[in-house]
């Protein structure tokens, strides 16, 4: 965890081997399992948080449950989107969200995103796995600057689950 100002950051760890078609991420929250779920899976708890700061998101369309479809995008001052859509395979609350993703800027590229999340103490470890089709298309997305979009992103759910813990 890093700090800013007075609040502790997350700090997330990125595997990004040479030559492999994944990478695993590790982030741990400090806010309980259940409420990490609760802000991946509320569509308006999700859109408070998911992409750069420099985006609104809009959801389109977000059904927790396997077999549900997800679209959001995001939308900048400037009008510009970029849309993202996927089914969730399953959804195993509190612990997993196993989900394909697609960025539609680059349609037909599509990738399997597990999220687990596990108890650690009061806080949360969520492990990402991303299976890509091939390794040209992880390394497109290692490329598009996914890492600073994911760690903005972890900092903004952190701030987030902490206005939502009791006595907030």
């Amino acid at each position: 965890m890093t700090t800013q100002g007075e609040k502790t950051m997350p700090k997330t760890e990125y595997v990004i081997e040479p030559g492999k078609m994944d990478i695993t991420t590790t982030t741990v929250i400090d806010a309980p399992r259940e409420l990490v779920f609760k802000a991946y899976t509320d569509p308006k708890l999700f859109a408070r948080w998911w992409g750069p700061r420099r985006y609104r998101a809009d959801i389109e369309k977000f059904e927790s449950r396997p077999g549900g479809e997800w679209s959001v995008a995001h939308v900048g001052e400037d009008g510009s989107r970029h849309a993202f859509r996927g089914v969730n395979h399953d959804v195993v609350t509190p612990e997993r969200i196993c989900q394909t993703f697609e960025y539609l800027g680059v349609p037909g590229h599509v990738a399997l995103q597990t999220a687990a999340f596990e108890p650690v103490g009061n806080k949360t470890r969520i492990t990402v796995q991303i299976v890509f089709q091939s390794v040209m298309d992880r390394d497109g997305m290692v490329a598009s600057g996914m890492e600073s979009g994911a760690d903005e992103s972890m900092e903004r759910l952190a701030e987030l689950l902490d206005e939502m813990k009791p006595g907030k």
